[in-house]
């Protein structure tokens, strides 16, 4: 079986300049998900999130938090721009009857949330019982109504590139517009890849070309470095040209989920 590692020493291409590296800003989900989390700790991130890099000029595309951690950032984070997801469905291994993981999605956007990260269930796709995990992907998307879907693969537990394209193959055609898919929970290794995003990237180019849903791009789980994200924007505008939205950062189809990118990022803009 294959794995695959990030390649952290890919090197910016000429292109990382500061407004790139502003609009990598603007697609960033900032995120906490610790056991150790509280509202305090949630508030002063998304007070962070609301002026990253010091003025309001330039906002994160998204603050994710913990279910419980919801109703405090949507508080925080009222009459800004900024979007609050939230992580459901029994995150991160999905492990609770369907019910119990549909409930807790529609939850979350109850209490304010206007983006769901959910996972899917890889033992039942790993055993060939995609039926569940379509099912769940339905569920799931009908119970948030209105609100983003982000669908996440662990890519690094799929093991295989085959596996991969048939995840985003299966999971693609069941979203709508605006609605995500996403490389990992970044609770295992390996987490994002280029390798991985590639794959997904070649789904989703076929779907808008073919007149599917307009479903975005999210890598997340160790995309730490501004060469990093510039290299993850670099795939994903390469194999996603003559689509629009996909010229420029654009959050509204492409993000990357992070905890510690945003200080990398700052570090380049400001010098």
């Amino acid at each position: 079986m294959r794995r695959w590692s990030v390649n952290t020493t890919t090197p910016s291409p000429p292109s990382a300049t500061p407004e790139l590296l502003r609009q990598l800003v603007g697609v960033l989900d900032l995120t906490t998900l610790e056991a150790t989390d509280t509202a305090e700790r949630v508030t002063d991130l998304c007070v962070r999130g609301r002026a990253p890099l010091g003025d309001e000029a330039t906002t994160v595309g998204a603050i994710c938090v913990y279910p419980t951690m919801v109703p405090a950032a949507a508080e925080a984070l009222e009459g800004s721009s900024v979007r609050l997801a939230s992580v459901a469905g029994a995150f991160p291994n999905g492990m609770s009857p369907l019910h119990v993981r549909v409930a807790e999605a529609a939850w979350c956007v109850e209490q304010g949330a206007n983006e769901i990260d959910m996972v899917i269930s890889r033992g039942e796709f790993l055993s060939g019982r995609r039926d569940a995990v379509n099912q769940e992907v339905r569920e799931i998307r009908a119970a948030i109504g209105y609100a983003s879907l982000k669908v996440i693969f662990e890519t690094g537990e799929l093991e295989t590139e085959a596996n991969i394209r048939a995840a985003s193959e299966l999971v693609v055609p069941l979203l709508r517009d605006g609605d995500f898919i996403k490389t990992s929970t970044g609770k295992t290794q390996p987490a994002a890849t280029l390798e991985a995003t590639g794959i997904m990237l070649g789904v989703l180019a076929e779907a808008w070309r073919t007149g599917g849903p307009k479903v975005g791009l999210k890598p997340a789980g160790g995309v730490r470095t501004a060469a990093d994200a510039v290299a993850y924007w670099d795939q994903a505008r390469t194999i996603m040209a003559g689509h629009d939205g996909w010229q420029t950062p654009d959050p509204r189809y492409f993000r990357i989920g992070a905890s510690s990118l945003l200080d990398s990022l700052a570090a380049e803009i400001h010098g």
